[in-house]
């Protein structure tokens, strides 16, 4: 899909990958942007840069996101491509509170499911539409050190391909990005970790290979390619791959 012309919406747009998915949206020649973010100032910061429609909001609230996304499109229009791109990394395993689990399951994977629930039906009524949903490697892999991270976009993963093989027909385009580490306040402190391992791509680097793979039509976005290789062995050799991964958690272990 062409972003010219097209009316985008992008949540997390306040910072890191959002923000320079909302800004690669504007210098692609987007009709209209909506920047929505939880953090009032730096939404209206980054709105304001490019002319955009900045919308408060807390994704993990299904009522606040779809007010949200119906006030976009009361105010600028029909949504064409909706980034569903906000989420959270805390660090644990099983020990992490329960409530620290829902939260993350709302923002991480409940967010995606609301919003496609109310965005697919107008876009088939309209001939079409495209979500983009940011996963992380962790979706196709798994997270040193975030059982709910790697999980939760795991999870995120899965609802993408359920998306694009039930809607393809009706012209929904669905892609999901799966980068690894990328410099934003998710990883900051923790650049040394596994998932940096191939390296801290910038944001704007990210969100340039996302708009090329929205405009590709391409499903599963990588901006690490390497993460292909460690999927063909995830797939080819389970046992192995795991027993690279127990060396990967001895090594980073705390």
């Amino acid at each position: 899909m062409e972003i010219e012309g097209k009316t985008v919406a992008v949540t997390g747009a306040g910072h890191g990958i959002g923000a320079a998915l909302a800004r690669a949206a504007h210098q692609h020649g987007a009709k209209a942007v909506a920047c929505m973010d939880i953090d009032h100032a730096a939404v209206h910061n980054i709105s304001n840069v490019i002319n955009a429609l900045p919308v408060e909001v807390d994704v993990s609230d299904e009522a606040r996101l779809l007010h949200a996304i119906d006030t976009v499109e009361d105010e600028i229009g029909p949504i064409d491509l909706f980034c569903s791109n906000a989420g959270v990394l805390p660090m644990g395993g099983i020990e992490v509170p329960t409530a620290q689990w829902d939260a993350t399951w709302r923002i991480n994977v409940m967010s995606h499911v609301w919003a496609a629930r109310r965005l697919v039906p107008g876009m088939i009524a309209r001939g079409g539409g495209y979500l983009l949903n940011t996963a992380s490697a962790a979706g196709v892999l798994n997270q040193i050190g975030s059982a709910p991270y790697g999980v939760t976009k795991h999870a995120a993963v899965g609802l993408a391909e359920w998306l694009a093989m039930t809607h393809a027909d009706d012209g929904i385009g669905v892609s999901v990005l799966c980068p690894q580490g990328v410099r934003t306040d998710m990883i900051a402190g923790h650049e040394d970790h596994a998932a940096a391992a191939d390296g801290i791509l910038e944001p704007e680097d990210v969100a340039e290979i996302a708009i090329q793979g929205i405009k590709d039509e391409t499903f599963l976005i990588l901006p690490h390619e390497k993460v292909r290789d460690y999927m063909m062995l995830k797939a080819s050799d389970n046992a192995r791959w795991l027993g690279g991964m127990r060396k990967l958690n001895r090594a980073y272990k705390g």
